[in-house]
């Protein structure tokens, strides 16, 4: 059944005459009840009721209508998602993503992709970097937000925020007096780092950083999560170390100060294998849109 052929009987249905629906559909009014009567041949029933005063629809055409009708919509939604696939902008990606980026990074990548490119899924794990970095070689994940450097020279990155360390500690601290910390001001006091195992390059860059001021930091415990750290700090049992992201949802009773480490920074970043499908350029394009 051709779909002219429906949407000629449509708009037949809805001006119940021929002058102006043919008027609509741009065609003669000839060629409008050739299309009519095709429909009718192949339907093996009358659709409309017409004499040479009036046409109404026939008890077949009444129930026709919505069939023909959702026909019609069926096939226009199938082309216009066919369309979006061919811009890359319908599927699934998989995304991982460490907890930092909980706050900020994460939420405008969603509330971006949902407004630009609705019919996009993400499918979401919160995973530590090293672990991301096996399930993208292993084909199990499209991209992922880690933290950066990773010793992985066989995926690519690209570097989307820069961040200072800071020091979350109880707000009633005297050192929550201070604007900006020293490194210094840290060796008697109990500290909480992310794991080695989790960042291990983060984690180098960082004592490496310290031992750079002649500091070695008390360190109370590495743990997995920022959550738990934070969690701990705030039932002053120390202070914790980290990214100026990770410090940007704090539970009560914290305060971040700046950490004093000159030039130096960590970043997060995006990581992929390969750009082979036209969703994956899609993200991969947005990301630089929205992080350039």
């Amino acid at each position: 059944m051709e779909l002219k052929l429906l949407r000629a009987f449509i708009v037949l249905s809805e001006e119940l005459h021929f002058g102006r629906a043919a008027q609509r559909l741009s065609i003669v009014q000839p060629a409008l009840s050739m299309q009519i009567k095709a429909l009718e041949e192949e339907v093996g029933a009358r659709l409309f009721d017409r004499d040479r005063h009036s046409v109404a629809l026939s008890e077949t055409g009444r129930i026709f209508l919505p069939e023909a009708r959702a026909t019609l919509h069926q096939s226009s939604r199938a082309l216009d998602i066919a369309r979006a696939s061919g811009r890359g902008e319908v599927g699934r990606l998989r995304v991982a993503f460490v907890s930092s980026v909980l706050p900020g990074i994460l939420p405008t990548l969603i509330r971006s992709l949902h407004q630009r490119f609705p019919r996009i899924e993400l499918e979401l794990k919160d995973m530590p970097s090293l672990e991301q970095v096996r399930l993208l070689r292993e084909g199990h994940l499209d991209f992922g937000l880690v933290r950066l450097p990773i010793a992985a020279p066989d995926l690519q990155t690209r570097i989307i925020l820069r961040e200072s360390f800071v020091v979350a500690m109880p707000s009633d601290h005297v050192l929550a007096k201070q604007q900006v910390l020293l490194p210094s001001q840290l060796v008697s006091i109990p500290c909480y780092l992310l794991a080695r195992r989790f960042a291990p390059d983060m984690h180098d860059e960082l004592i490496a950083a310290l031992a750079g001021f002649d500091t070695k930091l008390n360190i109370a415990a590495e743990l997995g999560e920022y959550t738990t750290m934070l969690a701990l700090v705030s039932a002053g049992l120390g202070f914790g170390v980290v990214p100026a992201e990770a410090a940007r949802a704090l539970p009560p009773n914290v305060i971040a100060r700046p950490l004093e480490l000159g030039p130096h920074q960590t970043a997060l970043g995006l990581a992929w294998t390969d750009l082979d499908t036209l969703i994956k350029r899609t993200l991969h394009s947005l990301m630089q849109e929205l992080y350039p």
